[in-house]
């Protein structure tokens, strides 16, 4: 079948254009006058899909923010009584991100072909999830398009906050980090040779912390680059570890064991679970295909492969809060809560407060960590550099004791 491009008018004298496919001029006409437009021009499109396709590497620009812009302003459109296909054009056209406005075109242009909204999307690649469209489907099932839309953008608004309050969390840290290690690279590297050749003709044994700072940074001046390329080699190594699923569970179940970092991960994924789960249980989606959704939302290989093995518990017939109780590192007051809910038949209500709860949990955890973190960092940046300069000072004050 062909495809074709056309411009027609609407029984409300409004011009549409669009693409169609038929296996002719003829029957591409048929199918617009059925639809009760009055075909203006028809002609055959040179596969205008596929040349979208080509932008298929420019579609992972479409960030997370703007599907949930996107969501809440398709909401609102759709509860102001505008029709679909025109809510989708309107966005269209104000679309600021040459990526999004080329799914959201092509997203209308499915719509209008007959195509429900989750198909669409569904056919956008990895620029919607599995859990936004699974609850699409169920909102368009139960003629809710609007509210599910809302659900969802209230969703993804509160996933945006987690990751910015994490990452804001993290901005003056990562900023200590960095210029402690620049300051002791410049030190050791730069500052500290200049005395090389002062010491040199002392004639008298310097200090043995002078020697060590002396040695450590004649040893990155001359092999300086070397480490630059270990550090290199360490970060695609760890890539390259994360990108293997064998690799990466080891690596996850290691961070859900350190101290602090695993605290967190585990009431970040827990929180996430929760509020998943409770959205598509709310949207009617039936526990044993919620529970497959939320898998795959999950970020921890070691709790994600968890949650499979309570779904094959769900279909042995066991409740969601025993197998849950098995899965490692899960929290135990989450699996009670969820017992409780089981028991009270109000598993969706209980759900969405553990994941209240926990989302409250996490911001605290890491506002405690990052209270410590930030003193630790300055005291060990102030411990290095006072290491250096006093092994310095004290071999200038040996020199002035010779001369003396």
């Amino acid at each position: 079948m062909a495809v074709f491009a056309y411009k027609a008018a609407t029984g409300a004298g409004e011009v549409v254009n669009g693409v169609l496919a038929g296996a002719s001029r003829a029957s591409v006409i048929a199918q617009l006058q059925s639809q009760g437009h009055v075909p203006i021009r028809v002609d055959e499109a040179a596969e205008p899909k596929k040349s979208r396709r080509s932008f298929e590497w420019r579609r992972a620009r479409v960030t997370a923010e703007h599907v949930g812009d996107v969501t809440r302003e398709l909401a609102t459109l759709l509860k102001a009584g505008l029709p679909l296909d025109r809510a989708l054009g309107i966005l269209t056209a104000l679309a600021d991100n040459e990526a999004l406005a080329i799914v959201l075109g092509d997203v209308r242009e499915r719509v209008k072909e007959g195509s429900t909204l989750a198909d669409a999307m569904e056919e956008q690649g990895a620029v919607f999830s599995r859990f936004y469209i699974s609850l699409l489907r169920a909102g368009e099932s139960g003629g809710a398009l609007e509210v599910v839309l809302e659900r969802l953008a209230d969703h993804l608004e509160r996933a945006r906050e987690t990751r910015s309050a994490l990452t804001s969390a993290l901005i003056y840290p990562a900023i200590l980090v960095v210029v402690a290690i620049v300051s002791i690279f410049v030190l050791l590297g730069y500052v500290v040779p200049q005395f090389t050749e002062m010491f040199d003709g002392v004639g008298q044994a310097l200090p043995l912390s002078t020697r060590i700072t002396i040695a450590v940074g004649e040893g990155l001046q001359a092999w300086g680059w070397v480490l630059a390329l270990c550090i290199v080699a360490c970060v695609m190594f760890m890539r390259r570890q994360l990108a293997e699923p064998g690799s990466a569970y080891k690596w996850h179940a290691l961070m859900l064991r350190a101290p602090v970092a695993g605290e967190i991960a585990v009431k970040m994924e827990v929180a996430r679970f929760a509020h998943t789960l409770s959205t598509l249980l709310h949207n009617g989606i039936p526990l044993l295909r919620a529970l497959s959704i939320v898998q795959d939302t999950m970020g921890n290989l070691v709790l994600s492969r968890g949650i499979r093995k309570v779904t094959d518990g769900l279909k042995d017939g066991q409740s969601l809060a025993d197998p849950l109780s098995e899965v490692p590192y899960f929290s135990s007051f989450a699996v009670h809560m969820i017992r409780v809910g089981e028991e009270s038949g109000e598993l969706e209500q209980i759900l969405h407060q553990v994941a209240v709860t926990f989302d409250r949990d996490t911001q605290v955890t890491i506002k405690r960590a990052m209270t410590l973190l930030e003193p630790m960092l300055i005291l060990l940046l102030g411990v290095v550099i006072a290491a250096v300069i006093i092994s310095i000072l004290v071999a200038i004050l040996s020199i002035n004791e010779l001369v003396i």
